[in-house]
């Protein structure tokens, strides 16, 4: 999200749609559709509190927050994943299902995602960086491996800057907050990325769109598509869209880009080799190496995973090369 130059030339020549399309792409699967979008015409509206998880959901009060989590497996580290923006805990299911065996794996649906509370909350990855902080003082857990995606990889980032001494290792699956942005790429970003923005994105080009998050979509994250549409009808679909719309912003506010050299956990970065998303493809272009180099240059401990034909959704689209990815590292001594 980054140069006034390059900002303006971009609102010039391709306008608002381009930037919506885009915004539409990152959130999770282009998110919005038509009711009447065929083949989807048959859904119902549902609730987000109806959503189908392939896991016993729990929940948990924070500070007058309900905050819904899977929890599942044993093992030494306990690993906790934090979805990326517009996604929800189902997006794990791959990860949390190759790996359960061996570790315990601690899910979070986000506040204003999934089954958790949404509402007038400040949506800055510090605000959420505090919430999983919180969590893991109400589970006891003093330390754990935080495995984050897209947005969740900065808010993972933003914890292990602040409370350090929470954070055992790092596993960062196509992490935002490695990309720079310029101060009028993100004037430009807030300018667009309203709540009515990400309430009544265009949709005609839907599938293309989720299909844009994969290399080749699988037809398992056919529920990306499915839930989006049915969501539409839940009573608190705009406090979503105000959740997404802050959580963009709250990204852009909160750039950890700076501070990288000051993380001191051992990192992994994985990357699918094909992400569209990642580096922005309106406004920076070029490939999604470049971006894991830059986390490698500049985080003391890292080290960085590319898979091949894979997109944004690397860990959904190939989970056992992610997975495999995941132990190798956690097995490497310190």
């Amino acid at each position: 999200m980054d140069d006034v130059c390059k900002a303006q030339n971009f609102c010039l020549l391709k306008g608002h749609t381009a930037m919506v399309v885009w915004i539409c792409l990152i959130v999770a699967g282009g998110l919005l559709v038509n009711w009447g979008c065929s083949p989807y015409s048959h859904l119902k509206a549902m609730e987000f509190s109806q959503l189908v998880y392939p896991f016993p959901v729990k929940t948990l009060s924070l500070d007058g927050m309900q905050v819904a989590y899977v929890d599942v497996g044993r093992g030494k580290p306990t690993l906790i994943f934090l979805h990326g923006l517009g996604s929800n805990l189902h997006a794990w299911q791959p990860t949390i299902d190759g790996l359960k065996d061996r570790y315990r794996c601690i899910a979070l649906d986000l506040p204003g995602y999934g089954k958790s509370s949404k509402g007038d909350y400040p949506y800055t990855m510090s605000f959420f960086a505090r919430v999983v902080t919180d969590f893991m003082d109400a589970m006891n857990i003093p330390k754990a491996v935080v495995v984050g995606h897209s947005m969740g990889g900065q808010i993972a980032l933003t914890l292990a800057l602040d409370k350090p001494v929470r954070v055992s290792r790092l596993v960062l699956i196509a992490p935002a907050g490695l990309e720079r942005f310029t101060q009028g790429e993100k004037r430009w970003f807030k300018r667009v990325v309203t709540t009515e923005s990400v309430k009544h994105t265009p949709v005609q080009q839907i599938r293309v769109n989720i299909a844009r998050n994969f290399y080749h979509m699988p037809r398992e994250a056919e529920f990306m598509v499915e839930d989006r549409i049915a969501l539409r009808g839940a009573s608190d679909f705009d406090w979503y869209c105000y959740a997404v719309m802050k959580s963009v912003h709250g990204m852009l506010d909160e750039p950890v880009f700076d501070q990288l050299p000051d993380i001191q956990q051992p990192t992994l970065i994985v990357f699918g080799e094909n992400d569209n998303l990642i580096p922005n493809p309106f406004l920076h272009g070029g490939r999604s190496r470049t971006i894991a180099r830059i986390g490698v240059e500049r985080i003391p401990h890292a080290q960085m995973v590319m898979i091949p034909a894979a997109g944004h959704f690397v860990h959904f689209e190939k989970p056992e090369p992610v997975n495999q990815a995941i132990v190798a590292f956690l097995s490497q001594k310190r």
